[in-house]
């Protein structure tokens, strides 16, 4: 996986986390790698991308998590994750994968969106892509935020 494709992800999560948060402070943990299926915390924003490079961005965080920044982005306290708390993480996805994609357009990378996806529920897992477990690694990247953990799941590679 190339830097060029995760760096506009990691940059724009961070970015917009701090916007939409309140300039609420916002650490980026460890990235690490994963290659195989791995669990979701419990609320996950899923977008996938096609074109010249072809994967998806996860956001992945628990209950809590999702709670506490979608009260914060609207800004009550939301009690319930209902349908306007899925909106509202929904939404955060959207705008971190259009801001990413727009720096990748500009770096000359042609792909577009689909919407995003939202999954909720215990026990959940994502699989890789295709037949092949080791044909794309994910890269996790743990933001800490006052609201929470999120986790920015990049996994992306050139079509072949």
């Amino acid at each position: 996986m190339r830097v060029e494709y995760i760096n506009p992800f990691v940059e724009t999560s961070y970015q917009i986390l701090k916007e939409v948060l309140g300039g609420a402070a916002v650490t980026r943990g460890d990235l690490y790698l994963k290659s195989t299926a791995m669990p979701v915390m419990g609320v996950a924003a899923f977008v996938g991308l096609a074109g010249d490079v072809e994967g998806r961005v996860l956001f992945d965080m628990s209950y809590e998590t999702a709670l506490n920044v979608a009260s914060a982005m609207n800004g009550e306290k939301l009690t319930a994750f209902d349908d306007l708390a899925k909106a509202t993480i929904s939404e955060l996805a959207n705008l971190i994968t259009a801001q990413a994609v727009t720096k990748l357009h500009e770096l000359g990378f042609k792909f577009d969106l689909t919407p995003p996806a939202l999954f909720a529920g215990e026990k959940m897992e994502i699989a890789a892509m295709g037949g092949n477990a080791k044909s794309v690694e994910a890269l996790i990247v743990p933001l800490i935020t006052d609201c929470g953990k999120i986790e920015v799941n990049v996994a992306i590679r050139e079509r072949v």
